[in-house]
């Protein structure tokens, strides 16, 4: 498992847009992608999960990559991040 710590850049946090488009990006990895914010955690491929943390404008959220090629799939969320929260 390999996780990487990102504080949220948009100023709407992450919300219906991005959450989507986070969902499609993760279901074309081959790993499993975990958000973790305030000790709740939710799956990356799941838009209501993702929406249910509540996360807003300069919180920090815990990204976990497990299984299939982690190495690939970690840097292809930490530039999904990086682009688009």
């Amino acid at each position: 498992m390999k996780t990487f710590e990102y504080t949220i850049k948009d100023e709407l946090g992450i919300h219906a847009r991005p959450a989507g488009l986070l969902v499609k990006a993760v279901k074309a990895l081959d790993s499993k992608v975990t958000i973790e914010k305030d000790g709740k955690s939710a799956e990356a491929s799941k838009l209501f999960a993702i929406m249910g943390l509540g996360v807003k404008h300069a919180d920090t959220v815990k990204v976990s990559v497990d299984g299939g090629d982690e190495e690939t799939s970690l840097k292809a969320m930490e530039a999904f991040f990086s682009e688009n929260l």
